[in-house]
């Protein structure tokens, strides 16, 4: 288990990038879902160790990632926003070289684990090609077999789709589905739809803040009853204090998404929530609270 206790990240120039958040994280696939700037990657990144908080503890199954990073390190499997390559290296070879920095010195426990990933990420017909050659989706299942050298307990991805064509998403997504049977996966995105496909927990983050823990199917059954489609960007004679959460369009025409216990305007349509509206609500609940 992943156990986050009152964490804050606060920099040199002041900038607060986490405040006070908590969370605890079991096996599968465990969704952090926020805009850019939330505050995504600096919690990832505090996770693996590259930073440490500026208050609180982070346990890895007991581990102290802050007083024991080496230790929490044979546990966790990494793969940031933005990674390097040895561009006149194979993917054989880079797999073979991380592997080796993970600690495994048989040459052939090394060469058959290489084996195995190249084929678990569909890159074993390109095991000799060089990897300036690679595409942003080969590169970025590269990057997915890294993280699993050493069979970590906790694998944490950062925004691992970002820039890919519909395919490479689809694929990238399947070995995330397939490594969160057997481990922890922390998937941090801004994309809705991931989280609804592969997570059965999540948390939206906002302003370095945990705004919601819930499943999907939580957070959309909140909304039950309560969304409303309301034709044009500034509707005539609607409620100032109803939160409107998203302008849209819809079969080709402006709409506001609004949260509302009842229709707020006579032309308003009750719609379906969807993970979206409960994403947006979230996040306008922030805003409204600090302009309170």
């Amino acid at each position: 288990m992943l156990t986050i206790e009152d964490v804050s990240k606060t920099y040199p120039d002041g900038t607060r990038a986490l405040d006070g958040v908590s969370l605890k994280v079991h096996a599968g696939v465990f969704g952090l879902l926020g805009p850019n700037g939330a505050g995504k990657s600096s919690l990832m990144r505090t996770i693996a160790t590259l930073q440490r908080p500026t208050t609180g503890t982070i346990t890895m199954d007991g581990i102290d990632v802050v007083a024991a990073p080496e230790r929490a390190r044979a546990l966790l499997g990494y793969l940031p926003q933005d990674f390097g390559l040895y561009p006149q290296a194979t993917a054989q070879d880079q797999l073979d070289h991380f592997a080796v920095l993970k600690g495994i010195v048989d040459r052939r426990a090394r060469r058959d684990l290489v084996e195995k990933l190249l084929v678990e990420v569909n890159l074993w017909a390109v095991r000799k090609q060089r990897l300036r050659g690679f595409s942003g989706g080969m590169r970025q299942r590269l990057g997915i077999a890294q993280a699993l050298i050493g069979d970590p307990r906790i694998l944490v991805v950062d925004e691992p789709t970002a820039g890919l064509d519909p395919a490479e998403r689809h694929r990238i997504l399947e070995l995330l589905a397939t490594a969160g049977e057997r481990s922890i996966v922390l998937l941090s995105t801004h994309i809705v739809a991931e989280v609804e496909a592969l997570c059965a927990r999540m948390a939206i983050i906002s302003g370095g803040r945990l705004q919601r823990v819930a499943s999907p199917g939580e957070a959309i059954a909140e909304l039950q009853g309560r969304v409303w489609h309301v034709p044009g960007d500034h509707p005539p004679g609607f409620d100032p204090g109803v939160a409107i959460i998203a302008r849209k369009r819809l079969r080709g025409q402006s709409i506001s998404v609004a949260v509302a216990d009842s229709s707020p305007t006579a032309s308003s349509e009750a719609a379906q929530p969807t993970l979206e509206d409960a994403y947006f609500f979230a996040l306008n609940r922030t805003v409204m609270a600090e302009q309170a």
